[in-house]
Order: structure tokens, then C-alpha cells, then sequence
């Protein structure tokens, strides 16, 4: 493709971040500009629901000072949203009332929180987690609190709840499905932190719903679930996955399916936009399309879409890695888990060193590891 004269990327995290950067390490002489709907420059979301919560005071991740788009003139506004897409005027306006033009748009604009559509979701001490400002939020909540119920045992309830427990926090988790993060880890796996999380002093309650969260007052006291029972808590926080920001291209006109429908190229229905990070649902192994929702992910592809422009376009293939810290224990993963037919456990979960090799049609898939780097 024609190399642009002017990108346009809609969207401040990790992948817009590192989009801009790479066309700038590249060579791209044009303008780039970044547009973020936060107040704050780029940041790092995995330390909030981990060390981010571990004190009473925590600084924002800041990955760039102001001076990084300075020194390299990229464009940044802060704390304005994207409202509508032009495909026809190759612009994009903003809450602002603003029009920013460009030859070429990159489409980071990630995921939100999935809510959770029940009675008292909206009472004080009910807590989502994505953003810095969450996380204060949340950080604040935590200081006074003595009983917790995380409502989602995927990766982030889980990580806020082994911080609950080092802070002595009285810790309840409540799944819908039979296992631990059932949808992206083994079933090995999904027993051993399930196990993990238990000896750590916290209730793990599987196969029940949440009907609803009670409350006086307006502020939070307990959450009922589909059999009755009710568990008392001064901080709720609602963990359950998250859908991506695909308003924009829908509006537009673009293909949408679970995400921004892309090519191996990554770029969209039109020629002149690509989707990273996030929202992006892209082609891969197997016939499948799928999105992903990690910092790996986010940053290859932001490269992957820096080099197409530049004219280096290869097809974006990189293998996905995923960590997550759960108390002292680190979980690895790279490759796909999900879909795999067989699966074999190299060393011993009891001595919390071990490895699951997962299989699909013969070949090896992925890999997950409890403190054993080398097999990755």
C-alpha cells in the first residue's frame, strides 16, 4: 500500500502508544496524532489489579513522560473521545466538537468492562477494574474494607483477591462456571489455583449466579445469589470479561464481528483504517478468528501496522504470551490453551513448579508454567 501522509490513531494505551512510536522509529516523516479519551497519558494496566493495590497510595503507570511525544512530534489530546468516523472526509470528530483529518486511521480503541446487568450494580462500594481511575477507586474502597466478593474468578477477580487476603481482608469469589478461569486456562490448571486461592484463606463459590447486590442506604451490604444464599460484603468488585469499543466502526459502517473485522494485514473493511489491540478480531491458526486482550497482543500489532505503513507490511503472526501474578505465583502462558484435545503435566503442582504442554490435532498449541520459565 501507498504509504500515508498523516496518521490518525483513536486510542491511548498500549497500542496506540506504541503505533505512534514505531512509525516514528521507522522513519515516518507525516504527522501523527494520538487521540485518548482519558485524562492521562498512556499507562500500564496489568499493575493495576496487582501491585497497584497493594498499598494505600500508588502513582499512575505512565509508560511515556510527555517529553517521549515531545522529542518525537507526536501529537497527543488527552480527555477527548472519538464520536463519529468519516470514512468519506477521512476524519474523525470528537467530543470536543473537533474534526482531525488524516490519510490513514489506526483504530486502538480497545475494550471496556462487561457489566453486569442486575439489581444494586450501581450501589457505592460496587467497583469495576480497567482504568487508573478505577483502580483509586477501588485502592480507597480496600483501605477500610473486611469482606470482599469478587463476582467473576477470571484473571483479574482472582488477582484482586489474592491482594484482599495479603491485606486481611475477608475474600469471596463467585463464578458462574465450574472452574477457575474456565476460559483460558486447562482444567489442570484452573484445580491448582483453585487450590491456591482456598489455602490462601478465600471462598471460592462455582456454578452460581449473582441475582443481585443489596444494599442500605445506597451503599452495598451483601450479594444474593441464585440459591439463597446471601454473603455479606462492604466492597463488591464486579470482574466478568470485557467487550470491545467497536461503536465507532459500527457507526461507520466497518465489519464487526466479536471486534473490528481485520485481514492478516490488520487492516478493516476499508483500505485506509486498521484495528489493533483489543478490538481487534483478526484471522488465525486454523480457520478461527479471534481477538485477544493483552499487552503482547496489543503492542505486536501496533508494530505489525507501523510497518505496513512504512511499506514492511508482513502478515501478523506473532505467537500470544500472557502472564498473570496471583499473590507470589506467576502463571505464563504463551500460544493458545482454548480448543486443544490433549493436554500433558510436566513437573509437580505441589511443589509449585510444573508445566501443562497443551495439544490440538497432534500438535503443540501452548504452554502454561507455574514457576518454570525455561519450558517457555
Amino acid at each position: 500500500m501507498r504509504s500515508p501522509s498523516s496518521v490518525l490513531i483513536v486510542g491511548g494505551g498500549q497500542a496506540g502508544l506504541q503505533a505512534a512510536g514505531s512509525l516514528r522509529d521507522g522513519g515516518f516523516a507525516g504527522d501523527v496524532t494520538i487521540l485518548g479519551g482519558e485524562v492521562h497519558y498512556p499507562y500500564q494496566r496489568p499493575p493495576l489489579s496487582k501491585a497497584g493495590l497493594q498499598s494505600d497510595t500508588f502513582p499512575a503507570p505512565t509508560i511515556r513522560p510527555s517529553k517521549y511525544f515531545n522529542d518525537r512530534s507526536i501529537r497527543v489530546i488527552l480527555g477527548e473521545h472519538a464520536t463519529r468516523l468519516d470514512r468519506a472526509r477521512h476524519s474523525v470528530c470528537t467530543s470536543n466538537g473537533r474534526e482531525l483529518g488524516a490519510d490513514h486511521v489506526v483504530l486502538a480503541t480497545g475494550a471496556s468492562n462487561r457489566r453486569l446487568l442486575i439489581p444494586g450494580e450501581r450501589l457505592r462500594g460496587v467497583f469495576y477494574l480497567r482504568t487508573v481511575d478505577e483502580a483509586d477507586a477501588l485502592r480507597a474502597a480496600l483501605c477500610d474494607a473486611e469482606r470482599l466478593v469478587v463476582i467473576g474468578a477470571g484473571f483479574i477477580g482472582l488477582e484482586v483477591a489474592a491482594v484482599a487476603r495479603k491485606r486481611g481482608i475477608a475474600t469471596t469469589i463467585v463464578d458462574i462456571d465450574q472452574r477457575p478461569m474456565s476460559r483460558a486456562v486447562s482444567p489442570q490448571m484452573s484445580e491448582y489455583f483453585m487450590d491456591l486461592h482456598t489455602k490462601a484463606g478465600a471462598e471460592i463459590i462455582l456454578s452460581r449466579t449473582v441475582e443481585a447486590i443489596e444494599g442500605h442506604d445506597g451503599v452495598v451490604q451483601s450479594v444474593r445469589l441464585n440459591s439463597g444464599e446471601q454473603i455479606r460484603a462492604d466492597v463488591v468488585l464486579i470482574g466478568v470479561g470485557a467487550t470491545p469499543n467497536v461503536d465507532l466502526a459500527t457507526d461507520a459502517l466497518l465489519q464487526v464481528s466479536n471486534g473490528i473485522v481485520t485481514d492478516e494485514y490488520l487492516t478493516t473493511s476499508d483500505q485506509s483504517i486498521s484495528a489493533i489491540g483489543d478490538c481487534a478480531s483478526f484471522p488465525a491458526a486454523h480457520g478461527e478468528r479471534i481477538r485477544l486482550e493483552s499487552v503482547q497482543n496489543a503492542t505486536d500489532q501496533a508494530r505489525a501496522v507501523a510497518a505496513k505503513l512504512l511499506g514492511r507490511g508482513q502478515p501478523y503472526s506473532a505467537t500470544p504470551w500472557f502472564w498473570s501474578d496471583q499473590g507470589e505465583t506467576k502463571l505464563q502462558i504463551v500460544g493458545r490453551v482454548s480448543g486443544c484435545d490433549e493436554m500433558l503435566v510436566s513437573g509437580d503442582p505441589n511443589e509449585h513448579s510444573f508445566s501443562v504442554f497443551c495439544f490440538r490435532d497432534g500438535k503443540l498449541s501452548g504452554i502454561e508454567s507455574i514457576n518454570r520459565p525455561a519450558d517457555h
